[in-house]
């Protein structure tokens, strides 16, 4: 289920299409659930606190999967080796890496302080607190991969730091590699939604917008493909972490037939489809009218979360 909010606007049907999953139901069932999302940017404890308050039904932080948070899986790899995080509101996606493990990581407030002509548009932060640690010798010290944890607040300063890390010789920032058939910095993205649904009367672009830009201007400076790997809807990655929580939340049951709600077609229904479960399409975001998808058709097209939910209910008991 996605979250049941647009924005920070509370959808009209949520509430009550959570508190029929928490058991407020004819047949008086407790449905597990988890709300997954492509958004991100903080800990999935103040994701559960935000929407609990908003919506006005308890939810607890197990039950929400962030973009970001199949990404801890990879914490162990690069426990001890520097990584560049980028996206989010100050250093909010820091403290999550932190969280998940990532013992050195850096951004690219970090990278500014070091040298404040890495973008010349964007002057290096005035609050130090931003920094994740004291000066950082980036011409010594090489990244060993880049994370894009969420949506970036400064588009060209990020790309150019992007392509900066990887571009260079084993992750040294300022260096430049004499050729492009092999990539020495690994880079991941936690999701690659082009467009997404805010309370704005139309889509907004989102984190895959920005991955085009990255991807098109590395293949014009260089001649290569950039390669990376993507997290968040629709990669299966993400469904096969959404299926781990759920077996956690409801571990007796050995059967388990997923409805999945959403949406955006090329994220929410290409991923649930590709995966196996039911998808089940609302109009109340990304897509918002004719019979289906017509890219990436639903098992099922509802008005809203609350219908979708009352007639997944209904399915399961028959």
């Amino acid at each position: 289920m996605p979250l049941p909010l647009k924005g920070k606007k509370l959808i009209p049907e949520a509430t009550r299409a959570l508190k029929l999953l928490n058991g407020d139901n004819a047949v008086n069932r407790h449905v597990p659930f988890v709300l997954l999302t492509n958004g991100g940017g903080m800990t999935e404890a103040e994701k559960a606190s935000q929407i609990s308050e908003i919506v006005g039904v308890r939810i607890d932080p197990k039950q929400v999967i962030l973009s970001h948070s199949p990404m801890q899986s990879l914490a162990e790899k690069y426990r001890e080796k520097r990584v560049l995080v980028v996206g989010g509101k100050g250093r909010k996606c820091y403290d999550v890496a932190k969280r998940y493990g990532f013992t050195d990581a850096v951004t690219p407030h970090d990278i500014m302080h070091w040298n404040d002509s890495t973008w010349p548009y964007s002057g290096p932060v005035s609050d130090l607190s931003l920094l994740t640690q004291g000066a950082i010798e980036f011409s010594k010290d090489p990244i060993h991969a880049v994370m894009v944890f969420h949506d970036t607040y400064d588009w060209g300063r990020d790309i150019q730091i992007i392509l900066d890390a990887v571009c260079s010789k084993e992750g040294v920032l300022g260096t430049r590699k004499d050729h492009y058939n092999v990539q020495d910095v690994p880079l991941y993205w936690s999701n690659n939604d082009l467009i997404w649904s805010t309370d704005f009367p139309a889509p907004r672009l989102g984190q895959g917008a920005f991955k085009v830009a990255v991807d098109a201007l590395y293949k014009q400076l260089t001649g290569a493909q950039l390669k990376s790997t993507s997290f968040g809807k629709p990669h299966a990655a993400t469904y096969q972490f959404a299926e781990n929580v759920l077996s956690t939340l409801a571990p007796t049951h050995t059967k388990r037939h997923v409805y999945a709600v959403g949406d955006n077609p090329a994220a929410d229904i290409q991923g649930a489809n590709n995966y196996g479960w039911t998808s089940m399409l609302v109009r109340t975001g990304v897509f918002n009218g004719g019979e289906n998808a017509t890219d990436f058709p639903a098992k099922v097209v509802c008005e809203n979360v609350l219908e979708a939910v009352e007639r997944a209910i209904a399915e399961s008991e028959k």
